[in-house]
């Protein structure tokens, strides 16, 4: 049961402050409803019996805060290359309600954007996802609104350049060993036919020996 003044978080909403408790009745049903006063002044209704089940729970702590921006430090986890698979597995990060799925979700489509370039679905779930994050951070810290956004974007930013650099080093690593597995290769291939061209050598001069052998019996 939650109180007037609770900050919480309804999933697929973003955070919000409970404003009252309202009795209403909503096709003949009445029944009370938390009043959750949304970012941009927008209110929600939750009836509820019904919150806790539908995924409705407290916004995180300034602790819990710190380590989903740890999240967002993180190198990207690996997305399915099929859209729909990724959408869907995105999708259901986000509708978990789950601060530490939906920092996930940023940080992997913020990468993603900025390598390749996303979907115009993809654009709009990762504008979702960012505002839903943002929305509780700045709850749990106490902060500004834009000063949180900012922070997220700088902390994402600095990540992408930074795995960016170590995915360059491994490239040139890996390709500098595949060249070294490749002129082996090539070496012992001349190897085998130098081999091959001695031992075929060998046997045309031996042939050609018990040819003029031969003759010089005749």
């Amino acid at each position: 049961m939650f109180n007037i003044g609770d900050k919480v978080v309804y999933p697929m909403h973003g955070a919000g402050t409970i404003e009252s408790i309202e009795n209403k009745s909503i096709l003949g049903e009445e029944q009370a409803y938390y009043i959750i006063k949304m970012p941009g002044e927008v209110k929600v209704m939750v009836p509820t019996a019904k919150a806790e089940t539908i995924g409705v729970r407290d916004v995180i702590d300034e602790s819990t805060a710190s380590n989903v921006f740890k999240v967002l430090k993180t190198d990207s986890t690996e997305m399915s290359m099929n859209w729909n698979k990724r959408y869907r597995d995105n999708m259901d990060k986000m509708k978990s309600g789950d601060a530490y799925e939906i920092a996930d979700v940023v940080r992997n489509l913020s990468f993603k954007q900025k390598e390749k370039g996303l979907s115009t679905g993809e654009k709009k779930m990762l504008l979702n996802a960012k505002q839903i994050l943002v929305s509780e951070l700045t709850l749990a810290g106490k902060q500004n609104k834009d000063d949180v956004e900012n922070l997220v974007d700088d902390t994402i930013n600095t990540s992408f350049v930074e795995y960016s650099k170590t995915a360059t080093r491994k490239h040139r690593s890996t390709s500098s060993s595949r060249r070294q597995q490749r002129s082996k290769k090539i070496h012992s291939i001349r190897s085998s036919i130098d081999k091959i061209k001695k031992r075929t050598l060998g046997k045309i001069l031996k042939s050609s020996f018990l040819i003029g052998k031969v003759l010089e019996d005749g």
